[in-house]
């Protein structure tokens, strides 16, 4: 079990970890602050250094699975190909420091929270999710047509009005007697602990609207206003019953 130090603080850049294994699936760490490939979000990039000061690079993260293909609580750090010679020098128990690509993960996480915001503009089952440093993109479960332009203001609405957002848990239980809270109709929160993960935008404050609450494992800005300008640069009609929002950084 690799201990995900991202869940607590998504503005951990680094961390100190031993390595627990290294085969032709990648470097397992202890712990990490290396976020894995989950949810529509992209895994971090980055460097383990070594002892001696020399760095690995990592240029992906994933998920450790089992024989039939389910996760085993472990988190895979995958090298870059020309990586070969300093893996050699590792061994199990070496002490490494872990270090995302920050400005990476920092896009990342505001086009996370954006997505967030997307889903209280567009108040549909999601069907398909992905989000990269360049762009990110949701796809509705839904028939009728959305425009770009409104969606572009609304989502500068919400990010000017500094939302706060906290996160939480709830219990297996009281998901499952309130399961609308699931947003996305292809992917499921993360379980095992008896407590899901939650993100609340807005509504903490007396008298302030709550924009937006749902489970997600992901990584995400603590203020709406950090998200920065985004704008909808592209609308999609996928299927007969679908709709694909596409989101970019301003110019």
């Amino acid at each position: 079990m690799t201990e995900d130090l991202f869940r607590g603080d998504a503005y951990l850049q680094t961390c100190e970890a031993r390595v627990v294994r290294i085969d032709d699936s990648g470097i397992v760490l202890d712990r990490t602050v290396f976020y894995p490939l989950a949810g529509g979000q992209a895994g971090d990039s980055g460097a383990l250094q070594l002892a001696d000061g020399r760095e690995v690079t990592i240029a992906d993260t994933r998920k450790a699975k089992d024989a039939e293909g389910q996760p085993t609580g472990e988190i895979v750090h995958l090298p870059a190909p020309d990586q070969a010679e300093l893996i050699a020098s590792l061994q199990p128990g070496d002490t490494v420091t872990a270090r995302i690509d920050w400005t990476r993960r920092h896009k990342l996480m505001r086009f996370h929270t954006a997505t967030h915001l997307l889903c209280h503009l567009v108040p549909q089952p999601v069907n398909g999710c992905s989000i990269t440093p360049e762009y990110a993109r949701l796809d509705f479960h839904m028939t009728e047509p959305l425009d770009k332009e409104a969606l572009t203001a609304g989502l500068a609405r919400l990010i000017d009005a500094a939302h706060p957002l906290v996160v939480g848990a709830i219990t297996d239980a009281e998901l499952d007697a309130n399961p609308a809270l699931v947003k996305s109709m292809s992917v499921q929160p993360p379980r095992g602990t008896g407590t899901v993960r939650t993100i609340r935008i807005g509504g903490e404050v007396e008298g302030e609207a709550q924009i937006d609450f749902q489970p997600c494992g992901g990584t995400h800005v603590a203020n709406t206003s950090e998200i920065g300008a985004v704008v909808v640069t592209k609308i999609e009609k996928k299927s007969a019953n679908s709709r694909r929002v596409v989101l970019g950084w301003a110019a």
